[in-house]
């Protein structure tokens, strides 16, 4: 998890545009969108309901694609990239926190964190020692034979994170990753992103309707029906 230069720029959008067709509707979602995201750089997503930020995450994550436009991350056009190569790409330079944590129940802390290795070549010890590693990064060491029903939902938000973290990825998408917790576990988690932004120099995307949640990260940026603005209280 080795620091990268802060004021390069890891994802770049230019003009993008997504629409959703229900029968013989089309239904703007993203209208003209452009964007840079700095390597290093820690920005929220806010806006209403149905404004478009998680559709704008998936398309930076590679879950979606856009009709038209431009998308380039760490200086791939990802839009240009076959299923296969998608899927490849994704597994390689994405870690994906979602609100509900998406943990496999049978599965020990340790064996959810290494899922992800599962599709590198690496051997049964370095996943193991990988998977340790990460667990150690968001302070759960002590967990590690703990299955999700032993662990508390903050727990097993961070247990989801050092998941995300273990293939070491240029960038992390947080999709409302406290939306389901307390007050303190959310405080918790939010302040490990922070400190993951801040001493590895990770790159981290949010969407979050929260605005104590979103003063956590170093940029909010605004959308409301699709279009993009800073916000007035951007930092």
């Amino acid at each position: 998890m080795s620091g990268v230069p802060e004021q390069a720029c890891l994802v770049e959008i230019r003009d993008l545009n997504k629409a959703y067709r229900r029968g013989d509707q089309i239904i703007p979602v993203l209208r003209n969108i452009c964007l840079d995201v700095k390597r290093g750089e820690f920005l929220s997503l806010m806006g209403p309901s149905g404004s478009g930020k998680t559709t704008l995450l998936n398309l930076i994550a590679g879950i979606d694609r856009p009709d038209s436009g431009v998308l380039k991350v760490a200086g791939v056009d990802i839009n240009q990239l076959s299923e296969g190569e998608l899927s490849e790409w994704r597994a390689r330079n994405v870690g994906f926190i979602f609100q509900f944590y998406n943990l496999i129940p049978v599965l020990t802390a340790l064996e959810n964190v290494q899922l992800p290795l599962l599709l590198t070549s690496l051997p049964r010890k370095s996943r193991r020692e990988h998977a340790l590693a990460a667990l150690e990064a968001v302070g759960l060491a002590d967990r590690l034979d703990h299955r999700p029903s032993q662990l508390s939902g903050g727990q097993q938000q961070r247990v989801a994170i050092a998941r995300a973290l273990v293939t070491d990825p240029v960038l992390l998408v947080a999709d409302e990753p406290t939306g389901d917790l307390d007050k303190k576990s959310a405080t918790e988690v939010l302040d490990l992103l922070a400190q993951l932004n801040d001493t590895f120099a990770k790159t981290i995307v949010m969407v979050t309707h929260d605005p104590r949640a979103a003063h956590q990260s170093k940029r909010i940026l605004h959308l409301d029906k699709g279009v993009l603005a800073d916000s007035p209280n951007d930092q």
